[in-house]
């Protein structure tokens, strides 16, 4: 892929309070797309507050394409059920690290993304310096549906091949 910029490791810790589909639970599972790649996490059963723990990687070949995730209920003998659905930017993440910070104490705060009506924040997000990498903490809520948040996390990966950032 000529254009990329770069990788995007995006890592799915958790779901919480996620909606019931099936009689008393659900079997989540996350599809995460950026442009024309789609990725889908692996699915846990019987469980509105799974763990994932699972990372996924996107190649970024432009930095204003939205991230959207679905997280849908796992169903044997019909189609999955949708359990909401969120948006995220990463305009912001990828101008930090366009600063090339370096030798930070762990744990620094470099900026802060406050939940509004243009974003699904749930909560505050940090973009931190953490053993020496930049990453970025987000708590999504879910929309088009009851109930729901799902945590995850992003960190770069500079690729030698790529064009950079």
């Amino acid at each position: 892929m000529e254009n990329m910029m770069g990788l995007l490791s995006v890592h799915f810790q958790r779901g919480v309070n996620l909606a019931v589909r099936d009689m008393r639970s659900s079997d989540p599972y996350v599809v995460v797309k950026m442009g024309k790649q789609k990725l889908k996490t692996g699915v846990v059963k019987r469980n509105v507050n799974p763990v994932w723990d699972e990372t996924l990687t996107l190649s970024v070949t432009e930095i204003n394409l939205p991230i959207t995730l679905c997280v849908y209920d796992k169903d044997r003998f019909s189609f999955d059920d949708k359990m909401g659905d969120a948006e995220f930017e990463i305009a912001l993440f990828i101008k930090v690290l366009r600063m090339r910070l370096e030798g930070l104490p762990d744990g620094t705060v470099i900026t802060k993304v406050q939940p509004n009506r243009e974003n699904c924040l749930a909560e505050e997000s940090c973009i931190i310096w953490s053993k020496g990498k930049l990453v970025q903490n987000m708590a999504l809520r879910l929309r088009n549906v009851e109930c729901g948040e799902v945590e995850l996390q992003l960190q770069w990966i500079d690729v030698p091949s790529s064009r950079g950032l």
